[in-house]
């Protein structure tokens, strides 16, 4: 009975966390985090070091649901290109919701601005993994640099999450038509789709120009 006692009060204080964090920022207080869970600050300390481990915890449950709420599944059907823009339809889709706030991982590093805080470790590897994701798929895709391209998207998505998150943009079709231009430019263009002349192809040649 201790152990069920004990993983509620757990899962309770990672809940909370999660909440306030992503709504209030990471400069909120123990006693706040642990009236809204609902335990003792002496069952707190029981269970983590302090606020930073409760924050690190909490994002690295999250990471894996926000993960599948981003990105297809193994399994899911889908060309490279297609797979890669899925991801930016998903974030736009996601930031028409009221609460929206941003990429909770973004959020966290750059409140913290300390790189070896244990949710800023939790957060980049998020953000690597995501990363990590759009490089394999600019491979496949046959992309002229896939970890440039990855970097590129990854500037887009940060960009267009906190944009969106602050209020100040509405997305609607601008991250992923930013996207897209991307992928166009580094050769992964939709199927059918020609090469207009004068541009690079995937390998880096320049197509022949249109007869005048």
């Amino acid at each position: 009975m201790a152990t069920t006692d004990k993983a509620s009060t757990r899962d309770r204080l990672l809940d909370a966390a999660a909440e306030l964090f992503y709504r209030d920022g990471v400069s909120i207080g123990v006693e706040a985090l642990c009236r809204t869970a609902g335990v003792s600050k002496r069952s707190m300390y029981q269970l983590f070091d302090g606020k930073d481990d409760v924050l690190a915890a909490s994002l690295a449950r999250r990471a894996p649901g926000y993960a599948a709420q981003l990105t297809p599944g193994p399994g899911d059907a889908g060309t490279p290109r297609e797979r890669i823009l899925y991801v930016f339809e998903r974030a736009e889709a996601l930031s028409a919701a009221a609460d929206y706030r941003g990429c909770p991982y973004l959020a966290a590093l750059v409140e913290l601005k300390d790189p070896a805080h244990p949710a800023s470790v939790v957060a980049r590897e998020a953000k690597e993994r995501l990363q990590g994701a759009f490089r394999t798929q600019a491979e496949r895709g046959g992309a002229e640099d896939p970890a440039f391209l990855a970097r590129q998207l990854m500037l887009v998505f940060d960009g267009a999450s906190a944009r969106a998150g602050s209020g100040i943009e509405t997305l609607d079709g601008l991250a992923t038509t930013t996207a897209a231009a991307l992928l166009d430019a580094a050769g992964m263009r939709a199927p059918g789709e020609r090469t207009a002349p004068g541009e690079r192809t995937a390998a880096g040649e320049r197509t022949a120009p249109a007869d005048r």
